[in-house]
C-alpha cells in the first residue's frame, strides 16, 4: 500500500517535471500573463468600487443609483469596443477581453451588430443573464436593471475598420444625419426587435461618440413609433455643417424680421405712387415660413416630444460635444452642483429636452475629455439639469418631424 502511494507521487512529480520542461510552457504562461495585464482588461482599467449584483439588490437595488447605472452603461459600451478589437486581434473565447465587461453585472451577449461593408462589429445587444444571477442567489432581476441593452461604439482608428468609421463621421459632419449608413438600419432593427420582445420600458440604448450619434437618431426613430427607450449618450457629436447652415438661416430670419418691422404695415403700399415695386405680403410670409422649416421648427410632430428625455453626458473641454452646453436659446436650465445622485429637476416648458450631465475639470487634453473611461471614474462630480437648449430642440424636432 505504501509502495503504491510512493509510485503515484513519483508519477505526479514526473508529469509536473515534463510540463515544466515542455517548450510550449513558456509561451503559454507568457500569453496568460500578457492577457492578465492588458491595459483594457476589466480589472486593470475598469471601475474600482462597483459591486456585482447580489441578494441585497432584492432589497435595495443598485440600479436605482444614477452613478451605478451610468458606470455600468459606460462599461457596456467599452465591451462593444473590445468586441471589435478581439475580432481584429483574433482572440479566442478564453482570452477575449470584452466578456469581462458585462459578466460582472450578470449580463450575456445575445447579438453582435456587424457592418456588412467590412465585417466589423460596431455594437452589441446584451441581455439579463438569469442563470448567472441565480447562481449568486439573485432570484429576480433588480429593480431598474434593463432586460436588454443595445450598446454602440464610436470610432476606432485602426486600419481594419477606420475607413468605415470615418465615413460615418463625415456623414454626420456633412448632413447631421446617419440614416444613410448601413449601421443605422442594423441598429434600428436590433432595437425594434428587443423593444417588442421585452417592452420599451425594459430596454436601454447607449453609445459613445459616433455611437452616441447613432443611438440618438435610432432612439428618436423608434420614438416616432411611440416606443420610448431609456437612452444614455456619452460625448455625443454636436458639430456639423448642417447645423452651421441652420444657424445662418436663423440669423437671416432674424435680420429679415427686423427689416420688415421697419416697413409700413401690410395694408399700406410700400411706395406712395402706384404699386410698382410693392412687396407681396405672400412673399414675406413665405420667406418667414421657409426659414423656420429650414432648421426643423415649422413641421408638425407625430408624437409628444416631452415623453422622451435622453441622458447626455458631455465634457465642456470636448470640442466634439461641448455645443450641447451652449447657452444660446436655453429656455430653462437648473444646475445642481453636486454628484449625480440628486433628485430629478423638473422641466416645466413644452420644448423637447434632454437630461444633461456636464463634467467641468478646466482645460483638458482632447483624448481625456472625449474618452469613455472618465465616465466610470471614482468621485465623479457632475452638474445635472433638464436642458432645453436650441441644439437639443433642433436635434429632437428634426428627427421627430413627419417627412
Amino acid at each position: 500500500m505504501m509502495e503504491e502511494d510512493i509510485t503515484e507521487s513519483e508519477a505526479v512529480a514526473m508529469m509536473a517535471a515534463a510540463v515544466a520542461t515542455s517548450p510550449m510552457t513558456p509561451t503559454t504562461v507568457m500569453l496568460k500573463e500578457d492577457e492578465t495585464h492588458h491595459p483594457y482588461a476589466f480589472h486593470v482599467s475598469g471601475p474600482r468600487n462597483v459591486a456585482s449584483p447580489n441578494w441585497r439588490d432584492l432589497i435595495s437595488s443598485s440600479w436605482k443609483d444614477p452613478n451605478y447605472k451610468r458606470t455600468v452603461m459606460a462599461c457596456f459600451i467599452q465591451a462593444a469596443y473590445l468586441l471589435e478589437l478581439d475580432r481584429q486581434e483574433n482572440r479566442s473565447q478564453q482570452t477575449a477581453l470584452a466578456p469581462k465587461w458585462w459578466i460582472p453585472f450578470k449580463y450575456k451577449l445575445s447579438q453582435t451588430l456587424i457592418d456588412e461593408r467590412d465585417g466589423s462589429i460596431f455594437g452589441c445587444v446584451l441581455e439579463w443573464d438569469r442563470a448567472a444571477a441565480m447562481a449568486d442567489l439573485v432570484i429576480i432581476r433588480p429593480s431598474g436593471a434593463p432586460k436588454a441593452v443595445l450598446a454602440l461604439r464610436g470610432t476606432i482608428l485602426k486600419s481594419l475598420t477606420m475607413r468605415r468609421d470615418i465615413e460615418d463621421d463625415l456623414r454626420f459632419l456633412a448632413w447631421e444625419s446617419l440614416k444613410g449608413s448601413v449601421r443605422f438600419n442594423v441598429a434600428l432593427e436590433a432595437l425594434q426587435s428587443v423593444a417588442k420582445r421585452y417592452g420599451s420600458s425594459n430596454v436601454c440604448i447607449v453609445g459613445h461618440s459616433l455611437g452616441a450619434g447613432f443611438a440618438l437618431q435610432v432612439g428618436k426613430a423608434l420614438a416616432k413609433e411611440g416606443l420610448f427607450v431609456d437612452a444614455h449618450l456619452f460625448n455625443p457629436p454636436s458639430v456639423s455643417l448642417a447645423m452651421s447652415l441652420r444657424n445662418i438661416g436663423e440669423k437671416a430670419g432674424v435680420a429679415w424680421k427686423r427689416l420688415m418691422s421697419m416697413l409700413p404695415p401690410k395694408n399700406e403700399p410700400l411706395l406712395p405712387n402706384g404699386n410698382a415695386g410693392e412687396i407681396s405680403p405672400g412673399s414675406v410670409s413665405g420667406f418667414r415660413n421657409w426659414v423656420p422649416s429650414f432648421y426643423g421648427q415649422n413641421q408638425k410632430s407625430s408624437v409628444d416630444l416631452r415623453k422622451w428625455v435622453p441622458h447626455l453626458y458631455v465634457n465642456d473641454s470636448d470640442y466634439i460635444c461641448c455645443y450641447y452646453t451652449d447657452q444660446g436659446g436655453v429656455t430653462e436650465k437648473r444646475e445642481v452642483n453636486n454628484k449625480e445622485n440628486n433628485g430629478p429637476v423638473v422641466n416645466t416648458n413644452s420644448q423637447a429636452a434632454a437630461k444633461l450631465f456636464v463634467m467641468s475639470k478646466g482645460k483638458q487634453k482632447f483624448v481625456e475629455a472625449h474618452g469613455l473611461e472618465q465616465w466610470w471614474s471614482d468621485n465623479l462630480e457632475l452638474q445635472s439639469a433638464i436642458h432645453s437648449s436650441r441644439l437639443i430642440s433642433q436635434q429632437l424636432k428634426s428627427l421627430y418631424s413627419i417627412k
